[in-house]
């Protein structure tokens, strides 16, 4: 369990995550619109007359945004309400024309009910995090200080683009029976695996440097073993997972001081520096009452069939945990099926590569994390296409990978000698790892006859550490084996030269 220590007391975390993804879709939620809203796109030309709020403009649903919606939930494991309403919730702010947010009200059902996501908790062992629900709301758009050194302007591309906004659930009224994030480190796991779920969908981006996938974090502290839920902050619009566990760090060691020194915490919300790491009050913070909710008028309760939830099932494809679940059963340790299934594409490539040999799997994992992780330029992870040209950083492909596999299972070359390969790929040789081999005679010996006589000369040539190693000095057959080695220009097969070796020093 993760615990602060305090002046007299343990104390222990409950946090809450409030998960914003931003939909993938052509359109925005309720306009024609493009939902591109690249920065590269200029301000304001990705804005329908429904977005800006123009008098008698009327909100039309994207069915696409809510099958995107349907989709999240089937992955999120959770109920999809057959029927939902859409309402207006109160804001005003700049960023916001219409002085409202259509959204989804915390006291009606919404799209995405009851689910749950399993994580690595803190002891090593499978957790489940609850999930409230998730709704589909409207962005807002983006207000931009540093254009003028006087003025603020608005920039609302992005008002109207389609948010599925994802709630863990904290089950107040039965603490016995709860499951929930209880450490920075588990609250970076839940948001990864909301990412990689969001991706491996195809829902959203989820890409926290954009913008399309963004926290707020809800933090409170008890006294280890205490059964109370205290009072909560909740930190904003979070878009990193540094930062997202720098600030539940310091909010939470704020909160203990606070009642270590006999006062109380309010429930505000807060804001996080970058620059130092710490929160402070933006706001008090606001209830479902404070928004005043109501119906929007211009807008059908929304109902989903039966029907539709069946066709979008059948369009999922297999989830990051379930394909994690099958690397870990290849040989994978679990380090190497979660690196391997960062995204849809990283999995499909390494799919690829192991191809219908599943001894392939363990070797193809560490040579993509070890080496070709370390070279992003030179692997096209969706395409994998061969398009090296002279003086081009050489794309290296599944196959070429599966290929240097095998050559070395096959003793065909060397750990050494398929690192060279590698690394001429790297530098734009082109030709298979085996068409390489060939070229620059890197071939392994496998002749135990020519090796055996390159260590009958290396015995001969070095009798006093002969004598050393008979007398019970063995760390030198590193010695002979790396002469041996080096008599064959690095083309014996090392298992064999050990093996050879053992024979004639004994």
């Amino acid at each position: 369990m993760f615990t602060i220590k305090g002046k007299t007391t343990d104390w222990e975390l409950v946090i809450g995550l409030e998960t914003h993804i931003e939909v993938l879709s052509n359109s925005k939620l309720f306009s024609g619109a493009s939902a591109d809203y690249n920065p590269t796109v200029a301000p304001n030309t990705q804005v329908s007359m429904v977005d800006v709020a123009m008098p008698g403009m009327l909100p039309v649903l994207n069915e696409y945004c809510v099958e995107q919606a349907i989709k999240m939930g089937l992955g999120l494991n959770a109920e999809i309400s057959r029927k939902s309403k859409f309402a207006r919730k109160q804001y005003f702010y700049p960023d916001l024309p219409q002085g409202y947010q259509i959204s989804q009200p915390a006291e009606e059902p919404p799209i995405v009910g009851r689910g749950w996501v399993e994580i690595m908790g803190d002891d090593g062992q499978p957790k489940k995090i609850f999930i409230e629900r998730a709704h589909l709301e409207q962005d807002a758009g983006k207000l931009k200080h540093d254009v003028h050194p006087t003025k603020s302007f608005a920039d609302y591309n992005r008002t109207g683009v389609a948010l599925l906004e994802i709630v863990t659930y904290l089950n107040t009224k039965d603490p016995e029976n709860n499951s929930y994030i209880t450490s920075p480190d588990e609250a970076e796991r839940y948001l990864r695996e909301i990412r990689e779920i969001a991706r491996a969908l195809g829902v959203s981006k989820a890409n926290m440097e954009e913008g399309s996938m963004r926290a707020d974090v809800n933090v409170s502290v008890r006294p280890v073993g205490s059964k109370e839920f205290r009072t909560r902050t909740e930190t904003k619009n979070m878009v990193s997972f540094k930062f997202i566990k720098s600030a539940i760090e310091y909010e939470a060691r704020r909160q203990i001081e606070i009642y270590e020194n006999g006062g109380t915490v309010s429930q505000d919300t807060m804001r996080y520096s970058q620059a130092d790491g710490t929160t402070s009050v933006m706001r008090s913070k606001e209830d479902a009452l404070d928004y005043r909710y109501f119906p929007d008028p211009d807008l059908l309760p929304l109902e989903i069939s039966e029907e539709t939830i069946e066709r979008i099932k059948k369009t999922m494809p297999e989830l990051p945990a379930a394909t994690r679940a099958r690397f870990i059963s290849l040989g994978l340790n679990e380090y190497d099926a979660a690196r391997l299934t960062e995204s849809t594409d990283i999995s499909k490539w390494f799919d690829a590569a192991v191809g219908d040999k599943p001894a392939r799997a363990k070797p193809i994992a560490n040579w993509m994390i070890s080496e070709l992780f370390a070279h992003p330029e030179n692997w096209d992870v969706k395409n994998a296409v061969d398009t090296s040209e002279s003086g081009e950083a050489r794309i290296i492909t599944p196959e070429n990978l599966a290929e240097l596999v095998d050559m070395i299972s096959a003793n065909e070359i060397n750990g050494k000698q398929a690192k060279e390969i590698f690394i001429k790929m790297l530098d734009g040789e082109s030709g298979t790892p085996k068409e390489i081999a060939d070229r620059f005679g890197m071939k392994q010996i496998t002749d135990t006859g020519a090796i055996e006589k390159a260590v009958e000369d290396v015995i001969a040539a070095n009798p006093s550490q002969v004598e050393q190693y008979k007398s019970g000095k063995v760390g030198l057959l590193g010695f002979f084996v790396g002469n041996v080695m080096k008599a064959t220009g690095g083309k014996a097969n090392p298992a064999v030269v050990n093996e050879i070796l053992k024979q004639k020093l004994s």
